[in-house]
C-alpha cells in the first residue's frame, strides 16, 4: 500500500487522522490545566513538596520513562510496516528487519504494559511511605497527575489490541487498519510526549 494512501485521497489529509489531532489538542489543555495546577499547589507548600519528592524514586522511574519513551520508536517502526502494507513478519522471529505491524505493535504493547506495571508497584512502595491521595496537596497531585496518565497509556494499550485484533481477522489488510495504525501511533507519541514533561516536572525538578 502506498504511503500517500494513508493520508487521503488526492492529497487531501484523512478526515479520521485531522479528527484524532483535534480531540488531541482538546487533551492537551486538560494536561495543561494538570500542569497548571500542580505548579499553583506547589508553590504555596514549597516545604511539603521538598519532603515527598525525597521519597520519589528517581533511577526506577527513569528505566520506567526510558521504556515508554523506546515504545514510540517501536510503535513508529510499526507504522512504516503498515505503510508498506506488511502486515506480518516476512522471515525470523529473531531478524527484526522483516518485522511487520503486528510484530512492532505487539512489543510495544509489551513495553506500555511494563510501564504501567511499573508505575503500579511505585504506588504501592509511596503507599507505605504514607503518600496516598488523601495524606497532603503532594500525594492528591502526584496521583491525580500520573493517574490520568496511566488511564490514557491503559486506553493506548487497549487500542493496540484492537488493531492487532483487526489484522487477524481480516483476510487482507486493507487501508482503513492502516488509517487505524496511524491514528494509534498518533495518540501513543502523545501519552508519550505528556509523560517526558510529567516525568521532568514531578521528578526532576526541585
Amino acid at each position: 500500500m502506498p504511503a500517500s494512501r494513508l493520508h487521503g485521497q488526492h492529497g487531501r489529509p484523512d478526515m479520521v487522522s485531522v479528527g484524532t489531532i483535534i480531540w488531541l489538542s482538546s487533551e492537551l489543555m486538560f494536561f495543561a490545566a494538570l500542569f497548571a495546577s500542580y505548579f499553583t499547589i506547589r508553590s504555596v507548600s514549597s516545604d511539603l513538596w521538598q519532603q515527598n519528592t525525597d521519597l520519589l524514586n528517581i533511577p526506577f522511574a527513569s528505566v520506567n520513562t526510558t521504556i515508554l519513551v523506546l515504545s514510540s520508536l517501536t510503535c513508529q517502526l510499526g507504522v512504516f510496516a503498515a505503510e508498506r502494507g506488511q502486515v506480518g513478519r516476512t522471515g525470523s522471529l529473531l531478524d527484526v528487519r522483516g518485522w511487520g505491524l503486528r510484530e512492532w505493535f505487539i512489543l510495544t504493547y509489551v513495553m506500555g504494559a511494563i510501564f504501567i506495571a511499573g508505575q503500579a508497584t511505585e504506588y504501592a512502595t509511596l503507599v507505605q511511605e504514607d503518600v496516598t491521595i488523601q495524606s497532603s496537596a503532594y500525594g492528591s497531585m502526584f496521583y491525580l497527575t500520573t493517574g490520568f496518565h496511566g488511564i490514557h497509556v491503559t486506553g493506548g494499550l487497549i487500542a493496540f489490541l484492537f488493531v492487532l485484533g483487526r489484522t487477524y481477522l481480516a483476510r487482507r489488510f486493507t487501508h482503513e487498519q492502516a488509517v487505524s495504525a496511524v491514528v494509534v501511533s498518533y495518540y501513543w507519541h502523545f501519552v508519550d510526549v505528556v509523560w517526558i514533561g510529567l516525568f521532568a516536572t514531578i521528578y526532576l525538578v526541585k
